[in-house]
């Protein structure tokens, strides 16, 4: 095959793959067996990831580190919550937030933001639907969700009383994940 047969061939091959990947996906998603959230979390048993971020502008609640999780996670399980003011599902599940928090469970927050400014919208939105959040660090890089391993938001950890991430959730807490999955998990871990 010359040089220019391999050139014409390649996009043709890259396609084809590309689909037989999108039709197993499909085919999965159909039987029940693909999961879109199932992409597994290398933090899982590990303990959190060193950190430090500066509080959200304008708001009334302190930055956020490493330290203070591993703090309040020695008296009880916390969770740790990556969210956007422009993301519609962190919507969805901040009942569920407000709800925890309000129940003592202290959950931190990371206003995930990649970019050279803040979120313009973070503060007017957590006026508007509550603030559930102990502590709010601002990730301006990005750098903090790449180390937790974060690809989107919302994502939530679930730490437990000696720093060790046990659970991670991607996308929204829904009422029934919360009831189903994280409320008997707090319950044993605490």
């Amino acid at each position: 095959m010359t040089r220019r047969q391999v050139m014409f061939a390649l996009p043709a091959l890259a396609t084809l793959a590309a689909a037989g990947g999108f039709y197993a996906m499909l085919s999965g998603m159909r039987r029940g067996s693909f999961d879109p959230r199932g992409v597994p979390s290398a933090l899982i048993g590990r303990p959190v990831p060193t950190f430090a971020l500066d509080p959200l502008p304008n708001w009334n609640r302190p930055g956020l580190s490493s330290r203070d999780i591993l703090e309040a996670s020695a008296v009880r399980p916390v969770l740790v919550n990556f969210w956007a003011s422009w993301c519609l599902p962190c919507l969805v599940e901040h009942p569920q937030l407000m709800r925890l928090a309000a129940e003592g469970v202290p959950v931190f927050g990371i206003n995930y933001h990649t970019g050279t400014q803040t979120d313009p919208g973070a503060t007017a939105w957590l006026r508007r639907h509550g603030d559930p959040f102990s502590r709010i660090g601002i990730d301006l890089t990005g750098r903090v969700a790449v180390d937790w391993g974060v690809y989107g938001v919302p994502e939530t950890y679930a730490i437990d009383r000696r720093g060790i991430v046990r659970w991670r959730m991607a996308g929204p807490i829904t009422p029934e994940i919360e009831a189903e999955q994280l409320r008997p998990l707090l319950a044993r871990l605490a």
